[in-house]
């Protein structure tokens, strides 16, 4: 399994459609909105790395309203626990 951890920038006004359209992309398993510098992280996953030539290239970069990405492919997941947390910003933990 490839993980690649996508920035997008995206036309402010399109945001919300933007990520549902990245989000229905196969290979795709997450898209948050986040604060700061970018809009969008898209959550890459491919049995291949050169998956990851389709998904991103191929199918993020042409969707409507998205302006520019920036790529991130991971090298280790150290603990899948962390990784949820991280990700699962506002989510009831029971703390």
């Amino acid at each position: 399994m490839v993980t690649a951890i996508v920035f997008i920038k995206a036309d402010v006004a399109r945001i919300p459609e933007v990520a549902e359209r990245v989000a229905a992309i196969e290979g795709v398993s997450e898209v948050y909105s986040v604060t700061g510098s970018l809009d969008l992280i898209a959550m890459i996953r491919v049995a291949h790395h050169d998956d990851l030539a389709t998904v991103i290239p191929d199918h993020v970069n042409r969707v409507p309203g998205v302006l520019s990405t920036e790529t991130h492919i991971a090298f280790r997941t150290y603990s899948t626990h962390d990784l949820e947390a991280a990700f699962s910003l506002g989510a009831d933990d029971g703390i």
